[in-house]
């Protein structure tokens, strides 16, 4: 519920004030960018939930991500322990047709991601002030459905990660 703060613009020598409301209300939002076999498409589902993010909800969005593509699924997780957590009993549940791949450890600049989250949150929510989390919660799913009808943004979060298309 708190803002990021970014440059704004005011009248000479006023200083711009921003109102926020002292509050520790949050959201978690777990996401993919999805490249086809084919190559030719990118998707970008996301699930945003109001509470942190634990190994059910990333198990529940990698079965979710299943079912949507119908396909043999490569995964390209970090070793954040709740994905850690998540692969192993995805494994153990004998899954068919889910593989795991890992990145680097530190290195979110190799994660299309990473990219996505930037865009969200210092572009699309930068000085956004919400009234409460349910208007938070609007304005994030606003901002990545738009990034889902822009196919030249979603190639730049591959760019930014410097993987080829």
């Amino acid at each position: 519920m708190q803002p990021l703060n970014r440059r704004t613009w005011a009248p000479t020598g006023e200083t711009p004030l921003q109102k926020a409301w002292l509050r520790h209300d949050r959201l978690s939002v777990i996401g993919a960018v999805a490249l086809s076999p084919t190559r030719r498409r990118i998707s970008t589902p996301f699930q945003i939930h109001e509470e942190n993010i634990r190994t059910d909800e990333v198990v529940s969005f990698i079965k979710a991500l299943r079912q949507q593509f119908q396909r043999p699924l490569i995964v390209c997780l970090d070793h954040w322990p709740v994905h850690r957590s998540a692969a192993k009993r995805i494994d153990s549940s004998r899954m068919k047709n889910v593989e795991f791949e890992w990145l680097p450890a530190y290195s979110p600049e190799l994660n299309p991601v990473e990219a996505r989250w930037s865009n969200t949150k210092y572009s699309d929510l930068a000085n956004y002030v919400p009234d409460d989390v349910r208007q938070l919660k609007r304005s994030a799913r606003s901002s990545l459905k738009k990034q889902n009808l822009s196919h030249h943004l979603k190639q730049s979060f591959f760019k930014t990660a410097q993987l080829r298309l």
